[in-house]
């Protein structure tokens, strides 16, 4: 295997993940961030996020000495052949990328560069975002050095972003000449996946397509669970039924409060703006967006509706991250839902096992509790909103002894539906009569 001295700027989710998992494989990896609080953490053998397995990954990668920390890009720049810009590009108001980030590192990369790099996308980027990163980089070198861009995307799902990178379904890999493309192709050579290479707008654009693709199956099948609830079909059962179709699959036919985490709101509203301003009117993806954000509205509706009004009363929440095995509270569905549960004048507890420092950081003015029970405690209903493990293992009865009334309305469909009558609850699903 031949090593590569790699720069990974950026270590939030995806950088981090990345440069770990590269360390592993056996590449020299130096990560940069210009937080200088989270270098610290890191360099004190912490990570500054959960994500599973994680923490093991880069504790034994730097001891190994393959794994380091700076804030400097320059250091990156000077160490490394190729370099990863994982920086964040969160979304303007009219829904299209920030790629300031992207352009300041581009620069940077620009002015300290000494002799050849290849520079990649690895940030979820617009299409045509390679154009201006090597204009950026052309502009601010001075020396001329010579340079390749591309683009490699990432599919990391939180939660499970190790077992991702080191098993993945595929690696995509946008470049614009053989010398760049025989050099990614042995950073790669480790993982036992299959390998697209292509043009970099066609990778740029895989990303995108691939998470609003994903995003319409999460809101087709919560409208489909609207259909099921009128005529009294079982979600679950019609998901089974199509996932059984090859063609379809059963991945992301999950119905709930609908999808949220950094990935696909943001991505969603980018690729219809992208599309936009290439002259086309994604009307599709409009309407995905649309019914992610009514099946919130339809879940607050839901307790309501068991509650004749909210005023004054105590609504029990479980789970506040977007999903579980995360802390990531980014475009988390809880974050409307309890905003539009206080605004109906309810008032609010909730609980979460790895998301509550960061919760607290957005959703202000609610009790934050120490367990589930502590929340059941006195509300008069509770409310499932993310679908941890701890969950589905609940003391039923005790939660029932603790509630003020025996109400639970289920967004992630954890609990089964007999299950709960039998033991005396009023239960509300997704889908599921």
């Amino acid at each position: 295997m031949k090593v590569i001295n790699i720069g990974m700027i950026g270590t939030g989710y995806v950088g981090l993940t990345t440069g770990a998992c590269f360390a592993h494989i056996g590449h020299n990896v130096v990560c940069v961030d210009n937080d200088e609080e989270k270098i610290r953490i890191l360099l004190d053998g912490k990570i500054p996020f959960y994500e599973p397995k994680l923490d093991e990954l880069v504790k034994e990668n730097v001891k190994q000495g393959r794994l380091k920390f700076t804030n400097k890009i320059s250091e990156a720049v000077k160490a490394s052949t190729v370099l990863f810009i994982a920086v964040g590009t969160p979304p303007k108001d009219t829904g299209e990328p920030d790629l300031s980030y992207v352009e300041n590192v581009a620069k940077e990369i620009g002015e300290a560069m000494d002799d050849y790099k290849i520079i990649v996308e690895k940030s979820t980027v617009p299409v045509k975002t390679g154009e201006w990163v090597k204009e950026t980089i052309t502009r601010y070198n001075k020396r001329n050095i010579p340079f390749d861009v591309a683009s490699n995307p990432e599919f990391l799902r939180e939660g499970n972003a190790v077992g991702d990178f080191l098993k993945p379904d595929r690696v995509v890999i946008g470049v614009e000449s053989e010398k760049a493309k025989g050099i990614m192709l042995d950073i790669y050579k480790p993982i036992n996946a299959p390998i697209l290479i292509t043009d970099i707008k066609s990778a740029e654009l895989i990303k995108h397509a691939s998470n609003a693709f994903l995003s319409t199956k999460i809101s087709f099948i919560n409208a489909i669970s609207i259909v099921c609830e009128l005529s009294g079909a079982s979600v679950e059962k019609v998901a089974e039924g199509m996932g059984l179709d090859k063609r379809i699959g059963h991945h992301f036919l999950a119905a709930g409060v609908g999808y949220g985490g950094f990935c696909f709101p943001k991505d969603l509203l980018a690729f219809i703006r992208i599309a936009e301003e290439l002259g086309y009117d994604y009307r599709l993806l409009k309407e995905v967006e649309r019914i992610n954000e009514e099946q919130k509205e339809r879940f607050v509706k839901r307790i309501e509706g068991l509650l004749w009004n909210l005023r004054e009363k105590q609504i029990g929440v479980l789970g506040l991250a977007f999903k579980p095995n995360t802390d990531d509270m980014r475009f988390a569905p809880s974050i409307d839902i309890i905003g539009k549960l206080k605004a109906a004048g309810a008032k609010v507890k909730a609980y979460d096992p790895h998301a509550m420092n960061n919760a607290k950081k957005i959703i202000k003015d609610i009790e934050y509790c120490n367990d589930s029970y502590e929340v059941a405690k006195d509300s008069d209903a509770l409310a499932i909103v993310t679908e941890w493990d701890e969950f589905k293992t609940l003391d039923l009865a005790r939660i029932k002894q603790l509630l003020k009334l025996p109400i639970v309305v289920d967004g992630r469909n954890v609990f089964d539906p007999f299950k709960m009558k039998e033991l005396g609850f009023t239960y509300r699903s997704i889908g599921r009569q």
